[in-house]
This record gives structure tokens, C-alpha cells and sequence, in this order.
């Protein structure tokens, strides 16, 4: 499939990334003629230097041929004419864009997006996605990651483990043993950092990360056997009033558990703004790393502290600083994953990864055929496929333990007809069933290959 993508950013590139390694004709776009030649070095990539709504830029591009086009530039503005170029002069099928603001996105319910006018076929909002993901770790405390699967009946929970965790030195088929009715089982672990599958043999250790699979029922007893707690909080405190914190907060404030949420925003422009467009949450206007403004919103009594502004050091110090002045929770929103180490040793509960987020979002998309989702983990170390067993897949009426899967993938859960099951050697998988697979990135051609869905994109 021929691919363009307009934007090299960090996004961009990491799209670039997975489509061109799975064979496809990928050729990205961007006005830095350095961040062009920089991918064209480490990618199996064509480039372009210019504006990808330029429509002689998207001609050099190979527009008149391609079958998708990605818009992933910096500007809302930009994403939406190239989307328009590639629809009007060059008849592009499918055109995904990134859009960022509220005043777009409230549009798509008028159908802006739906006509002629302005055809995107997919619109992606980051904030809008991370702001889910931030609910998401709210409604598991204490989980670095947190994501549904299976129409929501099973979530990947990602924890940390403590030195009081009561799985510590224990061998997961031990484990499995000890609680045979638990529907979980671990797919991935991190340890030094480094990110690899499990065998049975395998033990826990302090300080891994660990990625589980759970049914949505049993999601409260895995944390707890992995020493975590389960309250859900009453009192949220957001440091950060953007687009995400504003995102965050009217969705708390308007859910069934009630949350209390105080906001702290430094700009009083965005304070104002958010005073206005909130109901409930009382907005404070300040610096969230002054101790003197922490303790006014009551820092002591709040159960999760969540910092989310656009700077990665602002929102690691506010969560440090919060975590010091009381705070039993915080989540901190980092978009540099090199930072993601410093997470543990500055005692951060959970991290939430916008490029992550949006890379599996447009991945989502791209990838329709008999793949329902993909979850990409990490810095795209590895990735969560949810597909459908087709009657031709080479899994199809074998038994796990006779599928050759490749050391670093394991089916984390399997879906049949309306019943979720965890998956056991002699568990048979069958035309129609749904799996989720854990597979690091090297692996995942290969998972793909076993699935027959690689080249079913449309």
C-alpha cells in the first residue's frame, strides 16, 4: 500500500516506523529538509521537503497514487488543506488528519468533516485520547497503564511492582496454580529496561513493570495479588488548564462517582477560561510547583494529583513537589519517553504517554480488516493486536500450544462467541474467535503473518 505522511515529528515518525516496517510504500513530508533526511537514513522511507498541502510538494510525493495520506503536521490548519488537496486534485481514498483544536473538533458533529467541504475521513484529537487515558488510570489507581480490550470485558493493566507485593519470587505457573479462578495472566515484563515475554519458569522481582491481562470482573483481585490497591478517588487535583486538564475535568465532573476536582492553571487567561467552561471544579490561579498554592487546594486530603500541562520537566517537578506535600497518588503526563526511567526513582505513580496514545489510535484506523484494535506500548517496543482468527490463519483449529508463535508474543486473552477466556496450553483457538496478542515489535510481522490480516488494511 503507498502511504504518505505529512509531519516528521515525533508522532509522524513513529507512524513511519510501523507502516514502512510491515512492507508498505511510505513516503513522509515535512518543511525541515533535516528531519526529512533523518528519516529517510533510519527508515525505509521516501521524503519530500515542503508543505505537504502544497499541492506540487504532494505531487513529488507520488499523491496521485497513494491510498492513504496521514496528516500529522503541528498545525491544525495545515492537516485539514492537505487533506482537502489530496481529496480534490489528487482523488486520495482515505485521509486520516490529527486536529488539536476545540473549536474544529466541535465541528465534526455538524458533519463538517462527513462532506465534500472538508473530506477527512478519520479525525484524530490528541488531547481528546489522552484525556480517556487519563480517566482510564483514574479508574484503576495505582496502574501506569490502563487499557480495554474485547469491547471493554478485559483491560491491560500496567503496575509496578513494590517490595510487598505477594506474586514477589514466585514462578507464574506457580501463580497460575495458586489462583486458578483468576481470569489474568501476565503477557510482558520490564525489567532493567528492558521489555520481554514470560515463560512459565519466569519469577517477579521489586521494581519490575509488568503488563497483565485481566477480565473486567477480576480486575479488582489482580491488583490486589499484585499488592496494589483499588479505592477509586473522591478528591482529584489537576495542575494544568490546557485542552487535556480542561478535558479531564468536565468529564469528572459531569461522571457518575461525582470526583470533587480542583484545577491550578498559571496562565490567567486559561485560569479564566476554565472557570468559565467548568461547573463544578474549582480553578485556582497560579504556579502548581508553589507549595503554598498546593497546600491551599488541600494537597493532604486529595487522592490523586494529576499534572498535565505541554511541559514534560514542569509536570515531573509538580508531581514530585505534590508527592511530597501529601499527595496518596500522581500521574504525570510526559511526552518524552527518555523520562520515562526517571518515573520509579522520583516515586511517580503513572505516566501517560500522548505520542503512545495517538500512534495506536491512527494504527487503529489504518488497520481496519479483521484487526478490531492495536495498543502500541512503550516507546513502540511492542504493540497489543485484538484480530479476528480468519479460516485460512494457520491458528485456526490448533491448540496454543501447538501455534507457532514467535518467542516474543503471547495470547493474553481469547474471545469466544460471547464467552472471554484465558487462554491455557490446550486452550483451542477456532475460526471466529477473537485473541489478544502481546507481541514486541521485532515480533510482530510474524504475529501478523500467523493472523493473515497484515495486508487487509480497507
Amino acid at each position: 500500500m503507498k502511504i504518505i505522511i505529512g509531519g516528521i515529528g515525533q508522532v509522524g515518525w513513529q507512524i513511519a516506523r510501523h507502516l514502512s516496517g510491515e512492507r508498505n510504500d511510505v513516503t513522509v513530508i515535512d518543511n525541515n529538509a533535516e528531519l526529512v533526511r533523518r528519516a529517510t537514513e533510519a527508515l525505509d522511507v521516501q521524503g519530500v521537503t515542503g508543505f505537504a498541502s502544497h499541492p506540487d510538494v504532494l505531487d513529488r510525493a507520488g499523491a496521485r497514487d497513494a491510498d492513504l495520506i496521514i496528516a500529522v503536521t503541528h498545525s491544525d490548519e495545515v492537516n485539514m488543506v492537505t487533506c482537502q488537496v489530496a481529496h480534490s486534485v489528487f482523488k486520495v481514498p482515505r485521509k486520516i488528519a490529527r486536529l488539536r483544536s476545540p473549536a474544529y473538533l466541535d465541528a465534526i458533529y455538524s458533519d463538517l468533516y462527513r462532506t465534500d467541504h472538508l473530506p477527512i475521513d478519520v479525525v484524530i484529537s490528541p488531547e481528546r485520547e489522552v484525556a480517556q487515558a487519563a480517566l482510564a488510570r483514574l479508574r484503576a489507581p495505582q496502574t501506569f497503564e490502563a487499557e480495554d480490550f474485547l469491547d471493554g470485558r478485559v483491560r491491560l493493566l500496567g503496575l509496578v511492582l513494590d517490595d510487598d507485593s505477594p506474586a514477589l519470587n514466585t514462578p507464574l505457573r506457580q501463580l497460575n496454580e495458586l489462583f486458578s479462578s483468576l481470569r489474568a495472566i501476565v503477557v510482558g515484563v520490564r525489567r532493567d529496561e528492558r521489555l520481554f515475554v514470560p515463560e512459565a519458569g519466569d519469577q517477579l522481582f521489586e521494581g519490575d513493570q509488568i503488563y497483565v491481562f485481566t477480565d473486567r470482573d477480576d480486575v479488582e483481585r489482580t491488583m490486589e495479588i499484585f499488592g496494589k490497591q483499588t479505592t477509586r478517588p473522591d478528591r482529584v487535583i489537576i495542575i494544568g488548564g490546557g485542552n487535556v486538564g480542561l478535558a479531564v475535568a468536565s468529564k469528572l465532573e459531569t461522571g457518575r462517582d461525582r470526583v470533587r476536582v480542583k484545577m491550578i492553571e498559571r496562565n490567567r487567561d486559561r485560569a479564566e477560561l476554565a472557570a468559565d467552561s467548568l461547573e463544578r471544579t474549582i480553578v485556582l490561579h497560579g504556579d502548581g510547583l508553589s507549595l503554598e498554592l498546593l497546600e491551599e487546594a488541600s494537597i493532604r486530603h486529595a487522592d490523586a494529583v494529576m499534572t498535565l500541562t505541554d511541559d514534560d520537566k514542569v509536570n515531573i517537578l509538580a508531581a514530585v513537589r505534590a508527592k511530597q506535600a501529601g499527595a496518596k497518588l500522581v500521574v504525570s503526563l510526559v511526552n518524552d519517553p527518555t523520562l520515562v526511567s526517571l518515573m520509579g526513582p522520583l516515586d511517580i505513580d503513572a505516566y501517560i504517554n500522548p505520542r503512545s496514545i495517538t500512534v495506536s489510535t491512527i494504527l487503529r484506523h489504518v488497520r481496519h480488516g479483521r484487526v478490531r484494535d492495536i495498543y502500541s506500548i512503550g516507546d513502540a517496543e511492542a504493540e497489543v493486536i485484538e484480530a479476528q482468527v480468519l479460516p485460512t490463519s494457520s491458528m485456526s483449529g490448533r491448540t496454543i500450544r501447538d501455534i507457532d508463535l514467535p518467542e516474543g508474543a503471547l495470547i493474553g486473552s481469547v474471545l469466544k462467541g460471547d464467552r472471554v477466556i484465558k487462554p491455557m496450553p490446550d486452550t483451542r483457538i477456532d475460526e471466529g474467535d477473537i485473541v489478544c496478542i502481546f507481541a514486541l515489535s521485532e515480533d510482530v510481522p510474524e504475529v501478523e503473518r500467523l493472523l493473515q490480516v497484515a495486508i487487509d488494511f480497507f
